[in-house]
């Protein structure tokens, strides 16, 4: 499984994506639509955000990938425009990595 992540990793999603066996590209700054391409979000089966700030990221994703599954793990809100085109959504406080880096591993 190839997982695009962008956003900050203070909650360490990223260590127990990849210890669940999960292939993380990170994206530094701006997950724009050149940024997710280098990214290889084209070719990717999970894209990991963290910064709801960025959500404008997800309709671009979910715009260059078939079949993505978007998750937001992050205690903020995310933008009403993007929430409709989110998989799964969940606050670190109720649910840690590990437990979600083991669901996201296990259902591809």
């Amino acid at each position: 499984m190839n997982a695009v992540f962008a956003g900050s990793d203070a909650d360490d999603i990223v260590p127990a994506l990849e210890a669940e066996g999960v292939a993380v590209t990170r994206i530094d700054g701006v997950a724009t639509r050149p940024a997710l391409e280098e990214a290889g979000i084209v070719d990717a089966d999970l894209f990991v955000l963290t910064d709801v700030g960025q959500a404008t990221a997800v309709p671009i994703a979910r715009d260059l990938t078939d079949d993505l599954r978007v998750v937001v793990y992050s205690r903020d809100s995310l933008p009403e425009f993007a929430s409709g085109q989110v998989d799964f959504a969940v606050d670190p406080d109720l649910l840690g990595p590990d437990a979600i880096a083991e669901e996201l591993a296990g259902a591809a």
